[in-house]
């Protein structure tokens, strides 16, 4: 059985149709089809926020903005920590020579040697 979706207005009229109307949850869920404990569900989110209760259609409130944001920018961090962790892997040897330091590093099996720091 495919699950129902009912939108916002629906569930605002059904909502004002227990609270302002006076109806019965029984009543209102013969009247509308809907189970008494999801008309129960929808008055319980609808008191606790009226602001932003049934947000659907691609709208989102504030706090799972903010955790869509945070995930975002923790995916980002660890494929950057992860590049990190190969280049740092790929050194093969580091040294000073003549008052600078150099790495050497062979990730191709082709030794190629850089300038990291010059030493005072």
């Amino acid at each position: 059985m495919e699950r129902r979706k009912f939108t916002r207005e629906f569930k605002l009229e059904a909502v004002r149709l227990i609270k302002d109307r006076g109806v019965s949850y029984v009543q209102a869920s013969q009247d509308l089809g809907v189970h008494p404990s999801q008309l129960r569900d929808w008055v319980k989110k609808f008191a606790d926020d009226p602001q932003h209760a049934f947000p659907g259609h691609g709208q989102m409130k504030p706090e799972q903005l903010e955790i869509a944001r945070l995930k975002r920018e923790v995916a980002k961090l660890k494929a950057e920590r992860d590049i990190l962790k190969n280049v740092r892997g790929s050194f093969s040897s580091c040294g000073h020579r003549n008052g600078l330091r150099y790495v050497l590093s062979a990730p191709r099996g082709a030794a190629v040697g850089f300038l990291v720091a010059s030493t005072p």
